[in-house]
């Protein structure tokens, strides 16, 4: 399979997921239970993907700068700082540990 085959079931995958939304009856999406899973899903994968990319190394793990970048941005949004200044604190503290700032 090339990779343009790839792309383009990706995309009608995609696709066909999206619209397969249209088929769901509007009395389910209305239920307040389904808010609540779906808000909590949403923020589970979010969790996830954070922590997957703040610790995977290959196929082992790893405690490096990734870890005190995150550290500093979840300080950083514990104070209510604006998000800007989150993701700099967040990269000033990798940037630090690895010793590209002097």
């Amino acid at each position: 399979m090339s990779l343009w085959t790839a792309i383009l079931l990706g995309a009608v995958a995609a696709y066909l997921t999206k619209l397969s939304g249209y088929a769901v009856p509007a009395r389910w999406l209305a239920n307040p239970r389904t808010t609540r899973v779906a808000a909590a899903v949403t923020v589970a994968l979010l969790s996830a993907l954070t922590v997957m990319n703040t610790f995977a190394a290959g196929a082992g793990l790893a405690v490096d700068a990734r870890l005190a970048s995150l550290a500093a941005a979840a300080l950083a949004l514990w104070l209510r700082l604006p998000f800007l200044l989150v993701v700099l604190l967040g990269a000033g503290a990798a940037a630090l540990l690895r010793g590209w700032v002097v």
